[in-house]
């Protein structure tokens, strides 16, 4: 019998049309959105189907639309593989995709945790406006060859590895002109290609540091639990039990790496052996395929 875990997606995933599907099948993830419109104060729903995509693209929007859309997705599965959802064992989100994760395992409620998740987009969004940065994903560079031409580029401001995908994708952050540089001496030191993501700017580097305070803020009025399976930490690559240390890893996950590859590795390590990317997009199937080209995982697209 396969050891299943499921895995949700972060900022990038986005898609107009999304959840659609799920809305207009299923009562329980129509609820999901209109909770949401009275939380948010805005029709996420609306936002998610018609768009227009710049909005939704925009990190205020996209954090809190693809949290709804993970758990929309989840509605699905339960109505098509019901047995598949009461099997799991494990859960690992890509950055804000850990916030999907916890509300599944139990540790957050959808409430509170759209509560958060909203502080958290907004809060990421100010650090962005207030520093001129961006991120670039390096392709075919090993870590430590990436860390020697960020030392060479990063000049008086911050630039630093933020995103270890899977082997031969690893993301920089940091401000513009370090960017700018690292992008153009990757490519001479070996890189397959340096390409510019469409991101408001440096997440999970020092530059989100002002976010750090309202996250804070908002996960210390949030009630955490112990989760009922193990949710993988983006900050570590391995799971906690403890609320407080769940509070403490979420706040560090926006100024720190996303250690993916080290979470799908500690998953295999594990036993799992059949995974979901439950959500908008195909992103993390393959990553998984880069990982572990042998290991199943399949998608359940809202």
């Amino acid at each position: 019998m396969s050891k299943v875990a499921f895995l949700f997606p972060g900022q990038g995933a986005q898609s107009v049309g999304m959840g659609r599907e799920a809305c207009d099948k299923l009562p329980a993830a129509r609820e999901l959105f209109d909770c949401a419109k009275d939380i948010l104060g805005y029709d996420l729903a609306a936002l998610c189907f018609d768009g227009p995509a710049e909005r939704l693209d925009s990190t205020v929007y996209s954090q809190p639309a693809l949290f709804v859309c993970g758990l929309a997705g989840l509605e699905l599965l339960k109505e098509a593989s019901r047995d598949v959802v009461d099997s799991v064992a494990a859960t690992a989100g890509l950055s804000l995709g850990e916030y999907t994760s916890l509300v599944f395992a139990g540790a957050l409620d959808f409430e509170s945790g759209l509560r958060v998740v909203k502080t958290r987009g907004e809060a990421m969004q100010a650090a962005a406006d207030a520093t001129t940065s961006g991120m670039v994903s390096l392709l075919g560079m090993e870590p430590d060859a990436i860390e020697k031409v960020c030392d060479e580029a990063r000049g008086d401001g911050i630039l630093q590895i933020a995103n270890y995908l899977c082997p031969g994708n690893i993301v920089v952050s940091g401000n513009q002109d370090a960017c700018d540089r690292v992008a153009e001496l990757a490519v001479e030191a070996g890189a397959m290609k340096a390409i510019p993501l469409a991101v408001a700017g440096a997440f999970h580097t020092p530059i989100m540091q002002s976010a750090v305070e309202q996250l804070t803020e908002a996960l210390a009025v949030a009630t955490v639990s112990a989760p009922r399976i193990p949710v993988i930490s983006n900050v570590d690559a391995q799971p906690h039990n403890d609320p407080e240390e769940i509070r403490s890893l979420l706040v560090q996950q926006v100024v720190s790496p996303v250690r993916w590859e080290d979470s799908m590795r500690h998953l295999l390590g594990e036993g799992f052996d059949l995974f979901y990317e439950v959500g908008p997009g195909r992103v993390l199937r393959g990553l998984m395929k880069r990982i572990n080209r042998k290991t199943a995982c399949e998608g359940v697209t809202v």
